[in-house]
């Protein structure tokens, strides 16, 4: 049974940096999930969602990823 690991990020679901990251973990062998926002939401760590439904919104990238829309700590 391989390793699960969840990704992260405030820099959206199309940084770079996060697909590179889950490219090189999943060649790796490792079983691993991307939660981040639809768009960068740098400096805003404290934000939260309070007059909004909170919606996972399925985003086709080339590998299917899941991204979900709201603040980081919802």
């Amino acid at each position: 049974m391989s390793l699960r690991i969840l990704l992260s990020n405030d820099d959206g679901i199309f940084a770079p940096g996060i697909l590179a990251l889950k490219k090189a973990l999943g060649d790796e062998g490792y079983l691993v999930t991307v939660c981040a926002p639809d768009r960068p939401r740098s400096a805003a760590s404290h934000a939260i969602t309070l007059h909004k439904p909170l919606r996972a919104v399925e985003t086709r990238l080339p590998d299917g990823e899941w991204c979900g829309l709201g603040d980081l700590w919802d």
